[in-house]
């Protein structure tokens, strides 16, 4: 049984896939708080909030499940992957695929009963990460773009969850949240990314992946990483701008944003993997917090 939920957490890759679920929730959350700012509803519906979890939860899972059938010959040659259930041989792809069919099918019914719209971005999340991001990765750094647009879909399938089930509907500043919510999770992803690849470079070599901005670790991958933590800094200051966002968030995001920037000064300096751990570990703290301050500081 304890192999079984290894295996399990190996094939949905459970960090990944929670880290999804918790962006999700979040900006669900802050849609409901900020109907009910609007007096459309009393409460958070927190049956709504589970199905969102749920079904994402499943909708990730599957969209991971089909990447690593398609991988499976490359992730045998790979340190970090070549022990996860099908290149280790404990799972055959058939079982593989009649798990992410049943844990799409499933996620997307749920998201669906959500809203229309919430599931029909879940399936084109799927589709996107699973048949047009992971057979690019071998080809062209443009990946990391393209597997950036479903990565940022989680904010925005949250926050839609919550506004596209009220009776009003959606009001012009709902589009604009949305879009900022899922603008900071994007431009966030390519430093986030590219330090990962930095770290990871020699074991993403064994399987051609070719992630970095110029293929290979050198001044301009650094500059391009550099440079995407300082654009981050603005965007992740437009709730503030725009009005919904307070000063709490604006000061969290600069000064997280600065220290970010300088991790990645670093790595542009020093060209090193430490400097990239750096920038790696300070990404995975960045999004969650800025998130999290956010949802306490809406001003509307």
């Amino acid at each position: 049984m304890k192999q079984f939920f290894s295996d399990f957490s190996k094939l949905i890759k459970f960090r990944l896939t929670f880290s999804v679920v918790f962006s999700a929730s979040i900006a669900f959350l802050i849609g409901s708080k900020i109907q009910i700012d609007r007096a459309i509803i009393d409460e958070i519906n927190w049956m709504n909030w589970l199905m969102l979890i749920v079904g994402g939860f499943l909708v990730t899972g599957a969209a991971n499940c089909f990447n690593e059938i398609i991988e499976v010959d490359l992730d045998k040659l790979m340190t970090r992957t070549k022990d996860r259930p099908m290149p280790a041989g404990r799972m055959t792809t058939g079982q593989g695929l009649v798990s992410g069919l049943v844990m799409g099918i499933a996620g997307t019914w749920l998201l669906g009963k959500l809203n229309l719209e919430t599931g029909l971005i879940s399936v084109f999340s799927i589709l996107l990460y699973a048949f047009a991001y992971t057979p690019l990765k071998r080809k062209s750094p443009i990946a990391v773009f393209v597997g950036a647009l479903p990565g940022a879909f989680p904010p925005l399938i949250g926050y839609i969850a919550a506004i596209g089930h009220s009776p009003v509907g959606y009001v012009p500043m709902d589009y604009l949240i949305a879009i900022v919510l899922f603008s900071i999770q994007f431009v966030w992803q390519f430093p986030h990314f590219w330090s990962i690849a930095w770290v990871l470079d020699e074991d993403y070599s064994k399987a051609g992946f070719r992630l970095l901005p110029t293929k290979k670790k050198d001044k301009t991958s650094a500059v391009f990483t550099f440079v995407g933590t300082l654009v981050l800094i603005p965007v992740s200051l437009l709730p503030t701008i725009l009005g919904f966002g307070g000063y709490y968030v604006a000061v969290t995001s600069l000064l997280f944003g600065l220290l970010f920037s300088w991790y990645a000064y670093q790595l542009m300096v020093k060209m090193d993997t430490a400097s990239a751990k750096k920038v790696m570990f300070c990404s995975f703290f960045y999004i969650p917090l800025v998130q999290l301050i956010l949802l306490f500081d809406l001003v509307i």
